[in-house]
């Protein structure tokens, strides 16, 4: 990998320098790719939605692997040297279908999943707001790929028409059940927002890095998607070096990450009541969910503090990273992998 190996250098030598071109390179690639990847993902969206057809479906998919997996290579290939902990199960295959939880920092949190997932986990996608489809090529392509998209009406707007209550939860369902026939990951961030100390302080929240989890989204999937889902899978991602914005990624300022993706069961029966629409209409059902929810955001909590711990306790030191880092990412991920 010449490019790598020219980049790496800069920033060693010259990380001003190596900032500026690893962000320009990537700025650069990205508005080039999602110019290419826009006009074909829109046509067959379009062709898709007309006609049902599933070859104009499976072209949609195509083409944003391919914007998400040239992303991917700009991570591999235009960034400095790095010390990023990726720990995935071994039993997790692109042909699946997974509900994926996670806890939410970053916009970077979305592109470290796609990067993540490249050969590994299905395409990601997650509940979006409806209004996002008036926004040029990004809106349409969230609706043509399926994204679940969700209509929220106030509580004034119920008031003046009943008819309005319940409404969104069967529009999220529909949204869900789009992607029956097909692989998925569903990512839910729990929280509800991004992580900050003042939203902390504000909830009062019982968790150390963590805000308070929300169970509806959740549980909306597993009635809306039912036994179609292969498994539930925790995600876990830490920043040692402070929570970076999206332009830090592209400049190659973390360099130190950790993700952490697990498998996690949900008793049977309340899998089964969920499924069956109980969170919704049993009160019981959905404080056993919370319980369930809490009970999982406490053991990501304090695997967190581990995660943390375990980076400050070891060095990242090049020359030691440098042969992790010579061969492809492929390697790499499966290296680092642990059956949860």
């Amino acid at each position: 990998m010449r490019l790598k190996s020219i980049v790496q250098k800069l920033h060693e030598r010259a990380p001003k320098l190596g900032k500026a071109a690893s962000l320009t390179t990537a700025t650069s690639v990205i508005t080039f790719n999602s110019m290419l990847a826009g006009l074909p993902v829109w046509v067959m969206g379009a062709t898709k939605a007309i006609t049902g057809a599933a070859i104009a479906d499976k072209a949609v998919i195509d083409v944003t692997n391919y914007w998400i997996n040239s992303n991917n290579a700009l991570i591999d290939n235009v960034l400095p040297r790095k010390d990023w902990r990726i720990n995935l199960p071994d039993d997790v295959h692109t042909n699946g279908k997974y509900l994926l939880v996670s806890n939410h920092q970053s916009w970077v949190d979305t592109s470290i999943v796609q990067y993540i997932s490249e050969k590994r986990l299905p395409l990601t996608r997650f509940f979006t707001k409806f209004e996002l489809i008036y926004i040029p090529v990004i809106g349409q392509a969230f609706y043509f790929l399926d994204f679940p998209m969700m209509r929220r009406h106030s509580k004034e707007a119920i008031a003046k028409n009943p008819a309005l209550k319940g409404k969104d939860i069967e529009e999220a369902k529909r949204a869900c059940a789009l992607l029956k026939d097909k692989p998925f990951t569903l990512l839910n961030y729990l929280e509800g927002t991004r992580f900050t100390a003042s939203k902390h302080d504000k909830q009062e929240s019982p968790y150390t890095h963590l805000l308070k989890p929300r169970a509806g989204g959740l549980s909306l999937a597993m009635s809306a998607l039912g036994e179609e889902i292969d498994g539930i899978l925790d995600m876990t991602i830490v920043y040692p070096d402070g929570v970076p914005t999206y332009s830090d990624l592209w400049k190659g300022n973390i360099k130190r990450l950790g993700v952490d993706v697990r498998h996690i069961d949900i008793p049977k029966d309340l899998f089964t009541a969920i499924k069956n629409g109980g969170y919704e209409t049993d009160e019981a059902i959905k404080a056993q969910m919370f319980g369930w929810v809490e009970q999982i955001w406490h053991q990501k909590d304090q695997l967190i503090t581990e995660m943390l711990a375990d980076f400050e306790s070891s060095d990242f030191e090049t020359n030691d990273f440098e042969s992790n880092d010579s061969g492809n990412r492929d390697s790499e991920i499966k290296d680092n992998t642990e059956q949860a």
